[in-house]
C-alpha cells in the first residue's frame, strides 16, 4: 500500500501543471466540460495547421448556466488562445454575439489579398433562452452558409429541470426550426470529439452546427484524450450542386433557401452517415427489443441496464439492441434502418419533448407492417387499441411511460425497460433478477421520500450586494421580480407579485391603465 511509485510516474508528476489541459500536445488531460470547450478551438487550429492551412478562431456569446463559467475559463486561458490565433469577445447580448460570429463567415467578401487567414471558425455560446432570442440570426446565417475553412458551432446550455432558470429549457426544437443539425455529447470526451466533427460538418455542408449541453455533462470532469489527430474525419462522397454550398455574395433569399433545403441538409446527413456518429453499441442476431438514446439519456440507459443486472452479454442473450445517437436532428436514416431491422419493438429514451421519437416513426412509416417495429417512447401502448398515436386520443397521460416533464432517471428508465422486456417475454431467471433489482430501486426511492429535510435555508443575496436594498418595495407599491439573481426576492420578505421576462416590464406598462396601484419599473438583469 505504501510502496514507492515507479520512476516514470514520479517523472511525470514532476512536470504536471494545471495548464496541462491546454498545453499537452498528446495523451490524457483532466478537464471539465467547460474547459473542453476552451480546448476545442485550439485542437481545431492544430488540425488545420497539420493540413497546411492558417486559420483563426472567434468566440462570442453571453453567459448563462450551465455555461455560466465559460467566459471566465476563456479569459483565464487568454494567453493559450492568443497563441493559437483565437479571439474571445463576449457579446453585449446573444443576438449581437451571433451576428458577430456570422461575420466570421463573410470575411471572404473582403478585397483580394486583405485577409490574414485562410478561414476563421466561430463558436457561439448561450443559455437556452438565448437560443430562443437568436433564432432570427441563426436562420439568416445558416441559410447564408459557411466557408470551406471556417465553420460555426453554436453551443446551447440547456436546463432541463429549471435548476437555475424560470422555465425548463430544451434547445433541440429551436435549432431544428432554424435548420441547424444538433449534436448531443454524452461525455467530456465527446464534447471535444463532437465539437471537431461539428466544425468539420459545418465546413463540408455549409451549415451552422448546434451542440446541446446540459449540467450533468458540461459541468462534469474527466480525463480525456487530447491528441489533435484522435478524431479521424471521413469526407463523404456527395454530389454538390453547381457553385457548391458555401456562402457567397450576391445571394438571393430563395436561392439560399433552395440550397439549404435541397442540398446542405443532405450533405450534413452524408457526413453523419460516413462518420458513424449514430451507431449500435450492443447488438446480436436474435434481437427483439431495441433501445435508442442520446446524451445524458444514453448514460442513464446504461445505468438502468446495469441496475437491472443486464450487462452487454446478458443484453445479447435476451435479444436487446442498444443504439447511440450523436446527432439527434436530422436523424440519419441508413443507420436508423440498420438499427431497426429485425426488431419487434423500439423504446425511445430521450428527455423532454420528442425529437428522436417522431423522426423514427416517420422514417419507419412506409415499412411493411410485418417487418415494421412497434415504437414506444413517451407513452405506453394499450393492448388491443390500434386507434393511433398519442395525438389521436383525448389525453394519453394516463399511459405515460417516459415522462416529458422534468428529467429522466435511471430508475424511471429501468422500470420502462423491464416492463417492455416482460411484455415481449424473457426467461424466468431474467424476469426474477429484474424484479429483485426493481425492488431494490423502489426501496431506495421510498427511503429518500421518508427522509424529511432537517433544515430549510433559503437563498439570500451576498453581503454588500445592491439587491439587498434595491429589491425592497416601497410602501403602497407593488413590484415584480425579473430574471436574474434578484429573482430570489420572491423567497424573501419583499412580497413581489410574480415575475416577468428579462429586460422588459409588461405589467408596469399596463397596470396603471387597469389598476389603482403603483407599479414601479421592474429591475431586470440577464439570466444567471
Amino acid at each position: 500500500m505504501n510502496a514507492p511509485l515507479p520512476e516514470h510516474i514520479l517523472r511525470a508528476l514532476d512536470s504536471v501543471t494545471l495548464d496541462d489541459k491546454y498545453t499537452l500536445e498528446r495523451g490524457m488531460a483532466f478537464m471539465s466540460g467547460v474547459q473542453a470547450l476552451v480546448r476545442l478551438p485550439m485542437l481545431q487550429r492544430q488540425r488545420d495547421l497539420a493540413q497546411g492551412k492558417n486559420t483563426g478562431g472567434f468566440i462570442s456569446g453571453y453567459r448563462g448556466s450551465p455555461l455560466g463559467g465559460y467566459d471566465q475559463a476563456l479569459w483565464k486561458a487568454k494567453a493559450h488562445l492568443r497563441e493559437h490565433h483565437i479571439h474571445f469577445q463576449p457579446g453585449v447580448n446573444e443576438e449581437l454575439a451571433a451576428t458577430a460570429i456570422w461575420g466570421t463567415q463573410q470575411l471572404g467578401f473582403a478585397p483580394q489579398g486583405s485577409n490574414k487567414f485562410d478561414g476563421v471558425f466561430g463558436i457561439w455560446y448561450g443559455k437556452g433562452p438565448g437560443v430562443d432570442r437568436c433564432s432570427d440570426v441563426f436562420k439568416h446565417a445558416n441559410m447564408a452558409g459557411t466557408t470551406p475553412w471556417g465553420g460555426v458551432l453554436a453551443v446551447a446550455g440547456d436546463d432541463h429541470v429549471a435548476k437555475s432558470s424560470t422555465a425548463a429549457h430544451q434547445s433541440d426544437h429551436i435549432f431544428k426550426a432554424c435548420g441547424l443539425p444538433v449534436f448531443f455529447p454524452a461525455s467530456v470526451q465527446e464534447i471535444l470529439d463532437f465539437g471537431l466533427h461539428a466544425l468539420a460538418m459545418s465546413r463540408f455542408a455549409g451549415v451552422w452546427a448546434g451542440m446541446k449541453t446540459i449540467q450533468e455533462i458540461v459541468e462534469s470532469s474527466a480525463s480525456v484524450q487530447v491528441d489533435p489527430d484522435r478524431v479521424q474525419i471521413v469526407r463523404p462522397d456527395f454530389d454538390m450542386p453547381p457553385g457548391g454550398v458555401h456562402i457567397r455574395w450576391p445571394d438571393a433569399p430563395l436561392e439560399q433557401e433552395a440550397r439549404l433545403f435541397d442540398h446542405k441538409w443532405y450533405a450534413a446527413l452524408a457526413y453523419i452517415r460516413a462518420n458513424r456518429l449514430n451507431h449500435n453499441v450492443i447488438s446480436g442476431p436474435q434481437d427483439r427489443l431495441g433501445i435508442i438514446a442520446s446524451g445524458k439519456a444514453y448514460n442513464d440507459t446504461r445505468q438502468a441496464l446495469s441496475d437491472l443486472g443486464l450487462d452487454d452479454a446478458a443484453c445479447r442473450r435476451i435479444g436487446l439492441r442498444l443504439h447511440k445517437v450523436g446527432v439527434v436532428w436530422p436523424l440519419e436514416a441508413q443507420s436508423t434502418r440498420e438499427f431497426a431491422t429485425g426488431l419487434q419493438e423500439i423504446l425511445v429514451v430521450e428527455e423532454k419533448r420528442q425529437v428522436i421519437e417522431y423522426q423514427l416513426k416517420e422514417e419507419l412509416y412506409n415499412w411493411r407492417s410485418d417487418v415494421r417495429p412497434h415504437v414506444l417512447g413517451k407513452f405506453d401502448d394499450v393492448p388491443g387499441d390500434y386507434s393511433g398515436g398519442e395525438w389521436s386520443v383525448p389525453n394519453p397521460s394516463a399511459h405515460t411511460l417516459l415522462r416529458a416533464s422534468a428529467d429522466l432517471s435511471p430508475a424511471i428508465i429501468a422500470k420502462a425497460i423491464a416492463a417492455r422486456l416482460k411484455r415481449l417475454g424473457v426467461d424466468e431467471g431474467t424476469a426474477a433478477r429484474m424484479d429483485a433489482q426493481l425492488a431494490i430501486l423502489a426501496a431506495r426511492e421510498s427511503a429518500m421520500k421518508s427522509s424529511p429535510a432537517t433544515a430549510d435555508r433559503p437563498p439570500w443575496f451576498c453581503s454588500g450586494c445592491p439587491h439587498n436594498t434595491s429589491t425592497k418595495v416601497p410602501d403602497g407599491s407593488r413590484a415584480m421580480a425579473g430574471i436574474g439573481c434578484h429573482f430570489m426576492a420572491l423567497w424573501m420578505d419583499r412580497a413581489p407579485a410574480g415575475f416577468t421576462r428579462p429586460m422588459c416590464s409588461p405589467t408596469s406598462a399596463t397596470a396603471p391603465t387597469f389598476t389603482a396601484a403603483c407599479w414601479p419599473s421592474v429591475r431586470a438583469s440577464r439570466p444567471a
